[in-house]
């Protein structure tokens, strides 16, 4: 459509994704390695998992209030028991997958330094940003998924929400900055001035992980720790 016409074969579509390249060589990506792929596969895994634990759990909760017979219980322990199994393999064989990268152990070392960053955040990091350390601030922000996004028209301007990005990554970085908002002696100020202005829970979580990948983009950047950043 943007050359004028509405004519597709896959050779005109070859022509225009060449023709884009020459213009946006910058947006070609590098395939990830065969490891790399493999971390990911385990990662996605492990997030599928957690949310159905999550689901059963409140399922659980809500059968308790109704009353339901023990022997209903006893199956919901045993499928809880099973997930946690798989929850805790898939950990294992990711922390493997890890090791077996030739970079990815440092990179996960560094990440880790981090307050608030534990070894499922790492490794989220790891698979789902292999451009991390090589961006700038806002554009890690936003491949995460946690950069507050404009609608604006004309002279309206609109609320700014955050939308996009690499779902499964963002939701582990809020669980991430919930541990951050308690214990990162740099983030745990900003929770605490941003719940003093008023601001809602969630707001202040998306706050603390957006600044969490920035600072994990930055240290990857100089691949110094965290103990030896300036506070």
């Amino acid at each position: 459509m943007s050359r004028g016409t509405r004519v597709k074969t896959d050779r005109i579509d070859a022509e225009l994704i060449a023709r884009f390249m020459m213009f946006r060589p910058e947006a070609g990506r590098a395939l990830p390695s065969d490891n790399l792929r493999v971390l990911r596969t385990l990662t996605t895994r492990r997030a599928q998992i957690v949310e159905m634990r999550k689901r059963l759990a409140a399922q659980m909760s809500a059968r308790r209030k109704q009353g339901i017979p023990a022997n209903i219980e006893d199956l919901d322990d045993a499928l809880k028991a099973m997930l946690d199994a798989q929850i805790s393999e898939l950990e294992q064989r990711i922390e493997c997958a890890i090791a077996s990268e030739q970079t990815s152990p440092t990179k996960a070392g560094l990440l880790r330094s981090i307050p608030g960053i534990g070894p499922v955040s790492a490794a989220m990091l790891v698979a789902e940003m292999p451009e991390r350390g090589r961006m700038a601030a806002g554009e890690a922000a936003a491949m995460a998924g946690l950069a507050p996004v404009p609608h604006d028209s004309g002279v309206m301007r609109g609320r700014r929400a955050i939308a996009g990005g690499r779902r499964a990554l963002r939701q582990v970085l809020s669980q991430a900055a919930l541990a951050a908002a308690c214990h990162n002696p740099v983030l745990k100020p900003l929770a605490k001035r941003l719940k003093g202005r008023g601001k809602p829970h969630k707001v202040v979580i998306i706050a603390i992980a957006r600044r969490l990948v920035t600072i994990a983009n930055a240290i990857l950047k100089t691949g110094k720790t965290w103990r030896t950043q300036p506070r």
